[in-house]
């Protein structure tokens, strides 16, 4: 009776959800387990027994959730649409795609509401913004019970057929990524090439009179004169017999030897000790800064030539600015590099970066957008409401990174919290009011809402590998993380990451969860208009 009584305090109420919650997301069985689905399955308990989270909460969960995914999305979802990393995308979108498909039929079949079968592909896909938006579009709390059905399915599903997969067709993996040439390594690594000028041409010109920006990704690194070593800076003056120490792609390489000279065989790792190194940016002194602005050449003799950011690589751009967690590719002697290491580590404590402003703006912004309607020709009117008009907003000033007084690159520990925080209050508020009814519906619909959930399932994921390794013949790592980013399954991604000791699997599963995450949100809506 005591404890009754307290839960009817909202903020009590809320508490106890969310650390029970946490508490069960936790619990791990063979390395699998629910995270923050945890809180969803505890709020529908309470919920069947007749307790209840404010709509409010619900809906400033949502909000910021939804804000967060689109300003970490932003930046890499519009550049994949510009590069080969559209493959990904396009896999994310079939399989989608594919559920929205079955999940008609499902519900012609077993005679399913919308509202439940909308929630069930949203289960089956693990994806909460999704069943945000098919809250907003249907009005109903049938769509929470169906995704709390189907996301335990989903989740094991995707972990288990990445887990198995290799094991049942004996596919080393290792190999078949060593051999094969996706769409990840459109860009081949650098290399380093030692080159003696013989070409009298380039006699007592410096290396800014050379012009090397021609042949595109070429860095000089170093000039080796005799005994020499001497910092490559732009009015450093090359003379016939130099050797230089270059940097870049073989084919630019092998193009800049044919023009100045010979290239020299000689172990530079011991004679020049050059190193070639990847650096990760964490330094909040460094952030936000530009290559230029450091002097990375002039102060530490340091060249950096790409850098990795989103788990693609570019060439080097002095103006570009930097972020936390861009991986830059340096070339410089063992001493000069660490020093460079050292400042672009952490040196204080990790301070977050949420700009209050920014953030209220975005939300408000997003918000009046989510309320437009839009007409679509035979099928009515929808809008993109609280779940869509967010994430269309957040995602383009994501993209730009800063419009007017809006700031939007946050540190990833910030946005982290603002996502945390905001997926586990809309859970607990999704959760209570699912709970009220899941057992009704459950004996109403018996054993054809498990099976419709596992149809809406098990369809994309076969067919999704089917795609990859068939139509767009990926390997079987980038298949699939490719399918992981489509079903939107990071513990899947986690699984597949304790196969292969390699970045591959998150870097397909990043350019294809954008795509299904949007995707997503959008057929939630779409889908009420064809059951």
């Amino acid at each position: 009776m005591l404890v009754s009584s307290l839960l009817e305090d909202q903020l009590l109420l809320l508490f106890v959800i969310l650390f029970l919650g946490s508490v069960l997301g936790k619990a791990s069985i063979k390395g699998l387990s629910l995270g923050s689905s945890g809180v969803l399955l505890v709020a529908m308990i309470f919920g069947h027994f007749g307790y209840q989270i404010s709509g409010t909460v619900q809906q400033l969960g949502l909000s910021l959730f939804i804000v967060a995914v689109g300003l970490q999305a932003g930046p890499r979802f519009f550049r994949m649409m510009r590069s080969s990393g559209i493959v990904f995308g396009i896999i994310g979108i079939l399989i989608v795609f594919i559920a929205a498909i079955v999940t008609i039929i499902v519900s012609k079949l077993f005679h399913f509401s919308p509202a439940l079968s909308i929630g069930l592909m949203t289960g089956a896909l693990t994806s909460t913004p999704g069943l945000a938006a098919a809250l907003q579009a249907t009005n109903d709390p049938l769509a929470s019970v169906g995704y709390g059905i189907a996301y335990p399915f989903g989740v094991i599903a995707v972990v288990l057929f990445v887990q198995l997969l290799p094991r049942v067709l004996r596919i080393d993996l290792e190999k078949d990524l060593n051999e094969s040439n996706g769409p990840i390594r459109n860009e081949e690594s650098p290399e380093v090439m030692t080159i003696e000028v013989t070409n009298a041409t380039y006699n007592k010109k410096t290396i800014k009179e050379i012009h090397f920006e021609k042949y595109h990704s070429i860095v000089i690194s170093r000039v080796i004169r005799r005994d020499r070593n001497i910092i490559a800076l732009n009015d450093t003056v090359i003379l016939k017999g130099d050797r230089l120490v270059a940097v870049g792609l073989k084919e630019d390489l092998e193009k800049l030897c044919k023009d100045i000279g010979k290239k020299v065989e000689i172990d530079f790792q011991n004679s020049d000790h050059v190193k070639l190194r990847k650096v990760t940016v964490d330094s909040e002194e460094v952030i936000g800064k530009n290559l230029k602005e450091l002097g990375l050449r002039s102060a530490y003799g340091v060249t950096v030539t790409r850098i990795e950011r989103g788990g693609f690589e570019f060439s080097q751009n002095p103006k570009w600015r930097l972020e936390r967690g861009d991986v830059l590719t340096i070339v410089s002697s063992e001493d000069r590099i660490k020093e460079v290491e050292t400042l672009f580590s952490r040196k204080h404590l990790t301070v977050t970066n949420v700009h209050i402003l920014s953030l209220s703006l975005v939300l408000l912004i997003g918000i009046a957008v989510g309320m437009i309607p839009i007409h679509l020709p035979g099928l009515g009117t929808i809008t993109l409401g609280v779940a869509g008009g967010p994430l269309f907003v957040a995602l383009i000033i994501g993209h730009f990174g800063k419009l007017g007084p809006i700031r939007a690159r946050y540190y990833q520990p910030s946005t982290r919290v603002v996502s945390d925080i905001g997926l586990v209050l809309f859970l607990a508020g999704a959760g209570t009011t699912a709970g009220q009814g899941i057992v009704e519906v459950v004996k109403a619909e018996g054993l054809g809402l498990v099976f419709g959930g596992s149809l809406i399932t098990l369809t994309p994921i076969l067919a999704g590998y089917f795609i990859a390794k068939k139509w767009f013949r990926l390997n079987t790592i980038h298949a699939l993380g490719a399918l992981c980013g489509g079903m939107t399954s990071t513990p899947g991604l986690g699984s597949v990451n304790q196969l292969v000791e390699s970045e591959e699997p998150a870097i397909a599963y990043a350019a294809a969860y954008p795509f299904a995450l949007i995707l997503v949100a959008i057929t939630s809506q779409l889908l009420i208009f064809f059951l």
